[in-house]
């Protein structure tokens, strides 16, 4: 080390000499030399085999100690040791996280739950044996390189000559140093099917299948590779108005760790919550008990919005290929992983030939030595070379026909012939066994010549026999955002002092605004014309003499501002509308036309677009003839909230009085279903459903036999069974045909909803029950098809028209019984001719609601970019608007 160390003297103040050593040499190179063992070593897999080196030796050990029985899993950790340079405890922990993955492991005992998080029980007390799937697909001596184990007593394989995409099935993930890697788990079977699909040059896709099943959002999934991400979700249900189900939970969370996110939501206000219930075992289930009047369709987005009942997955695809670390994406994984099982098969198919060609060799050889009797040339020599020579010598005259040329070895495997077997040897027998020997030779040739086609039967035979229960767990679907502000419980109380100007939480001492959420935006309108929208905080100055606050919606076009004002201090009065949709936060906006001294006479806000009348009265000045009259604030457009309105009147306004609440100016609401997230929207996504006032409400039916009414909210969840979902109109009969468990027949009936938003069956409690058909129509018309009975014709189709069929009765009628003969299927047909009753369309104004305005809440640093356009727009007013119960606040001056 002398030549690596450089060394300083250094006197101190006692005279002391120090020395300062520098490292250098192979301390510098240290570092990468263990970042190297990590990655190659520990933390990431192998490209070939799918494992990492730990669980290489841990499935090598296995093989060495099967015997078909169970095994401790103490017993098979330290058999590992003799491989493995680490200790037990690690190599106790991966094997149980490869038997938790239910593939290469036939477990026995407590292994732990991956759905509660309970550890697995000490590795003296579980057992294990390879599984026949592990047996079938990752062993084969004769293909498998070796290399000399970590002392050099043993042998372990470089890389196990694994025939299947494993690595893809089981997932993997490693933080090593300077790089990590996280592939996610895939379908059994979509692995196979997709290796089938490349074999054949076909394209191919493959998404993530979780063993914690769940809902899955991979539209962002990027191949695996770095820079995507998937969004997973717990199975959400609703049990009945005041309790929700978690069923299945999101991959990398366990029910301990969801309950703990929910009940730490809980405490910090954002949602409410009664009671939780863990009642998991081999399933999931988690019940949440609301209070008493709290939306379940709403709780269920607050807990996607602040709990881990939505988690995000950011997959990395690294392997370990040729010793380097290497970034790839799943699909090329899969290519590889397939292509190098191609080649095993064909060094397994190798090796097979090889083997039959010898036995051929031999089992011919053997029957020209008997079948001539050689032997009997052997007799009188009296050396060994002489026995090989004579033997050498018969032979020649019989091998012609030979695959190759005879040697020495042959010849002494012929001497070691016992006499027992020449003298039972059957000359038929001996043909028999050469020509199977022949056709397993040309059997193996063909497959070798259709390597591809060998391939595809082989991973078809593997979907056949293990492909069983393994079918997907996760749902794909693609989700819809939500938006926090519009879940989160208001958790606290806003209050304001008009007079100074605060706004805020702490202000307890002041008038109450309303209930809020300490990540909600507050909007305020001051005398001056002034407005704000700021974040709520415990105390915000915001301008002295407020006339409004309120909760700012995001997006918000439902909301309509009524305002008249004094331009300047004796300028003329003007009149205007407006929404307020694009805002910068923190900065102060000027509703007026901008001139000192304005001052603003009236003011309402309209949840609904509500215009109200008012009276305007003038102060006597000079000869002014008119000093009062009434305005409705119906007859002004609505415009951008920059725009300088309309001129009420030039002369000096002496007060404005209210005269009359208004109306809604607002047009019906037009609601969309998309299929693809299961939601409602305005924004003209899916189907048209229709348009909405705030009495409509959707009509949904599920294949279980349920219906029920609902007001058609945009966070409303449904069912997965719902089969009608439509716009409610209460004098139209659903007409029904179902089957009756318990009388064993098929009955017909026609109702109408009589009890708004209550969920009810309308049709048997029996197990056996089941509805066939439903239909909204106002005249359907069925088409029975009847079972054919043994030696008879089969009785014609049978038409209903369910409208002369059966009267309307109550929803809890059994209905009208529809034949006592055997039914095969029943079909819709076209309905008969009807016309309904033309729907009533509003002519106001249409606004677009909240929900469909893509413009928001931007910081302080910028304005944002469609303000002006909003400002400058002047009958800019779309039409898809709901009105909702509400009335407007107004204040006068």
């Amino acid at each position: 080390m002398a030549e690596d160390q450089n060394e300083e003297l250094l006197n101190d103040d006692k005279g002391n000499q120090e020395t300062i050593t520098k490292v250098t040499g192979m301390y510098k190179d240290w570092f990468l030399d263990y970042a190297s063992y990590v990655i190659l070593e520990r933390a990431v897999p192998a490209i070939e085999d799918g494992f990492k080196p730990v669980q290489r030796r841990i499935m090598h050990s296995m093989k060495d100690l099967d015997d078909g029985r169970y095994n401790k899993v103490a017993n098979i950790v330290g058999h590992t040791m003799q491989y493995h340079p680490h200790g037990d405890a690690s190599i106790a922990d991966a094997m149980v996280q490869i038997g938790q993955k239910d593939l290469l492991i036939d477990t026995q005992g407590n292994w732990g739950n991956i759905l509660t998080g309970d550890s697995a029980a000490a590795s003296r007390y579980i057992e294990a044996r390879l599984s026949k799937f592990a047996l079938d697909v990752v062993y084969n001596p004769k293909i498998t390189e070796w290399q000399a184990s970590y002392d050099g007593r043993r042998k372990e394989p470089i890389n196990l000559p694994v025939m299947f995409p494993l690595l893809l099935a089981q997932g993997g993930e490693g933080i090593a140093v300077g790089l990590s890697t996280k592939i996610l788990p895939h379908n059994f079977i979509e692995l196979i099917d997709a290796s089938v699909k490349h074999l054949k040059g076909k394209r191919f896709t493959i998404y993530p299948d979780f063993p914690t099943a769940g809902i899955a959002d991979i539209s962002n999934y990027n191949d695996g590779l770095r820079g995507g991400k998937v969004r997973v979700r717990a199975k959400i249900s609703q049990v009945d108005k005041n309790t929700l189900a978690i069923t299945e939970i999101p991959y990398g969370t366990t029910t301990s760790s969801l309950i703990d996110s929910i009940l730490k939501a809980n405490d910090k206000g954002k949602i409410k919550i009664k009671r939780i219930e863990d009642n998991t075992a081999a399933e999931v289930e988690i019940l949440i008990h609301l209070p008493s009047g709290l939306s379940p369709d709403k709780t269920i987005d607050a807990l996607y919005a602040f709990t881990a009942c939505e988690t995000s997955i950011s997959p990395l695809g690294c392997v370990i290929e040729d010793n380097k670390p290497l970034f790839i994406g799943v699909t090329e994984m899969l290519r590889r992983s397939t292509d190098n099982t191609v080649q095993l098969l064909k060094q397994e198919l190798e090796i097979k030939l090889g083997e039959f060609e010898e036995q051929w060799h031999f089992a011919s050889l053997e029957r020209i030595f008997i079948e001539n009797r050689i032997y009997r040339d052997i007799e009188e020599e009296e050396t060994w070379e002489g026995v090989i020579k004579a033997i050498d010598k018969g032979l020649q005259p019989h091998i012609k026909h030979l695959k190759r040329a005879v040697t020495e070895e042959d010849i002494v495997r012929l001497t070691e012939i016992r006499i027992k077997r020449i003298s039972k040897f059957d000359i038929d027998k001996a043909q028999q066994k050469i020509e199977a020997l022949e056709d397993q030779i040309a059997e193996v040739k063909n497959h070798l010549a259709n390597l591809i086609d060998y391939a595809i039967a082989y991973f078809e035979r593997l979907k056949k026999e293990y492909g069983e229960g393994k079918e997907r767990k996760t749902e794909l679907r693609i989700f819809d955002d939500v938006d926090a502000t519009k879940v989160v419980i208001r958790n606290t109380k806003l209050y304001v002092n008009r007079e100074e100007g605060f706004v805020g939480t702490s202000l307890k001492r002041d008038e109450y605004v309303c209930d809020c959420s300490d990540i909600d935006d507050i909007i305020v309108f001051t005398q001056e014309g002034k407005m704000m929208v700021t974040k709520v905080d415990s105390k915000t100055f915001v301008g002295k003499n407020i006339i409004h606050v309120a909760v700012f919606k995001k997006k918000d076009k439902r909301t309509i501002y009524n305002m008249i004002y004094r331009d300047g201090k004796k300028g003329p009065s003007y009149v205007k509308r407006f929404a307020v949709t694009s805002i910068t936060r923190d900065r102060e906006y000027d509703m007026t036309n901008g001139n000192n001294g304005s001052v603003v006479w009236y003011f309402s806000a309209n949840p609904n677009g509500e215009a109200e009348v008012v009276t305007v009265l003038l102060r006597q000045v000079g000869s002014i003839k008119k000093l009062k009259w009434d305005l409705d604030f119906a007859d002004i457009l609505i415009k951008g909230r920059s725009s300088k309105g309309n001129l009420v009147t030039k002369y000096s306004v002496k007060r404005i009085e209210l005269k009359e609440k208004g109306v809604s100016t607002l047009k019906p609401r037009k609601i969309w279903f998309d299929d693809t997230v299961q939601r409602l929207n305005v924004d003209n996504r899916g189907e048209l459903i229709g348009e909405f006032r705030g009495e409509d409400r959707l009509l949904v039916i599920t294949q279980s036999g349920t219906v029920k009414t609902i007001i058609p909210e945009l966070t409303t969840h449904f069912d997965s069974d719902m089969i009608v979902l439509e716009k409610w109109i209460p004098k139209k009969p659903i007409s029904a045909i179902y089957y009756d468990g318990e009388k064993e027949r098929y009955y017909v009936k026609r109702f109408l909803i009589e009890q708004e938003g209550k969920e009810e069956t309308f049709i048997s409690s029996h197990p056996d029950s089941q509805l066939e058909i439903v239909s909204t129509d106002w005249r359907p018309v069925a088409e029975v098809e009847f079972t054919k009975e043994r030696g008879k014709d089969r009785k014609p189709n049978m038409e209903v028209d369910l409208e002369a069929f059966i009267a309307v009765k109550g929803i809890n009628a059994l209905g009208n019984q529809l034949t006592k003969e055997k039914i095969n299927q029943i079909n819709l047909l076209d309905s008969l001719p009807f016309e309904a009753p033309e729907e009533v369309h509003a002519d106001e104004l249409e606004v677009v609601d909240e929900e469909t305005v893509s413009s928001g809440i931007e910081d302080k640093k910028g304005l944002d970019k469609s303000e002006q356009a909003s400002d400058s727009s002047t009958d800019n007013n779309d039409d898809n608007a709901l009105d909702t119960d509400g009335s407007g606040q107004v204040t006068l001056f």
